[in-house]
């Protein structure tokens, strides 16, 4: 009987021990994984900063409509990077955090598995002895009452070592469930933002009037007194109606120029001729 309770507990320490070394090896790359994301998190956020910073350069560098839509989307997208900066930070303090600080748990929890292992197994020898000495000498009442007493000790100490795992699985259960509650709950708040920023960007981006910046470029290409291709386009554009009037009025006002350059010729002959009459009078 007391071979096979020593042996059920010796199973039940390994079993406990294996507790804490899968909780130690499998939170220790839980952690190493989760900082690595966060520093590729962080990195993202330091490349997304410099092409910021190089599409306010080349935006500088074009046609207003094209410049004020790159300023505006560039604009949205710092924005975006203040989240994830916040984002960064966040699951540096709410998941890594944590998960770094399981360390120290799982060494407290190992030493006091190790204390109490140590005291159950000297009470497991200490009881092997007294019932070896009951055995020999069944009637030694001092021996049972030692026996006993040593029975409790051991059922004690095991009782407080499976209360102490017991305490630490329930609460590395609800540790689990709070990371990553908080792991996801982080995600979904980048991606709502960024569900907003990015709407807001590609909107932006979509305002941009192609035409009239053409336009603008177009106008760039030739001197300042250069017909643009937009009076032109309006010239044609006129009815031909308009058309028609214009080319009269144009034309009216030719003749009348006309008219007026041959009436002041012929004022200027009849006074060449009355001079002329006057010269043969005299």
């Amino acid at each position: 009987m007391l071979r096979r309770t020593l042996e059920s507990r010796d199973a039940q320490t390994r079993h406990l021990q294996d507790a804490v070394t899968n909780v130690e090896k499998h939170f220790g790359e839980l952690c190493q994984i989760f900082a690595a994301y966060v520093r590729k998190t962080a990195r993202l956020r330091d490349k997304a900063d410099l092409l910021v910073n190089e599409i306010h350069m080349y935006a500088s560098t074009e046609t207003p409509n094209l410049k004020q839509g790159l300023k505006n989307f560039a604009d949205e997208f710092a924005k975006l990077q203040d989240y994830r900066q916040a984002q960064v930070e966040r699951l540096e303090a709410k998941v890594v955090g944590p998960l770094k600080a399981y360390g120290a748990i799982v060494k407290l929890k190992r030493d006091d598995l190790k204390a109490a292992l140590t005291a159950r197994n000297r009470e497991a020898k200490q009881l092997t002895q007294l019932e070896r000495t009951r055995q020999r000498n069944p009637s030694d009442r001092h021996a049972e009452a030692e026996l006993h007493i040593a029975s409790t000790d051991v059922t004690r100490t095991t009782r407080h070592l499976e209360e102490t795992i017991d305490n630490f699985e329930k609460q590395k259960i609800k540790d689990i469930k709070n990371i990553f509650s908080e792991f996801i709950t982080i995600e979904m708040l980048f991606h709502g933002k960024a569900l907003e920023v990015y709407t807001a960007a590609y909107q932006n981006i979509q305002k941009i009037d192609e035409d009239e910046d053409l336009e603008v470029f177009r106008n760039s290409l030739y001197p300042p007194d250069y017909p643009s291709r937009l009076d032109i386009v309006k010239a044609n554009s006129k009815s031909p109606l308009q058309r028609s009037l214009s080319a009269k009025g144009i034309s009216g006002t030719g003749q009348v120029s006309t008219c007026r350059l041959r009436k002041d010729q012929h004022a200027e002959d009849d006074d060449d001729e009355e001079v002329d009459f006057t010269e043969e009078e005299n």
